[in-house]
């Protein structure tokens, strides 16, 4: 069973496997055909296409803000 929620920029995740750092949790910084994701234990940013997003996060740990996508905390 897969989890389908309404995706935001800024949603702390928890993923079902580990990653090579040993973390699980993740932020979403991206969300388009893809969604980008990044670790919060080593800082590596991947993109997952959306089925595979869903088919991987176990549960959301903390909504994030709803908030125009031009109010990104990186430069352009």
């Amino acid at each position: 069973m897969t989890l389908q929620y309404d995706v935001t920029v800024g949603d702390l995740v928890e993923l079902r496997k580990l990653h090579p750092c040993g973390s699980k949790i993740w932020r979403v910084t991206r969300i388009g055909a893809d969604i980008g994701i990044k670790c919060q234990g080593c800082g590596r940013h991947v993109m997952l296409p959306r089925r595979g997003y869903f088919k991987g996060v176990k549960k959301v740990l903390e909504p994030g803000a709803s908030q125009p996508a031009a109010a990104d905390d990186e430069p352009r």
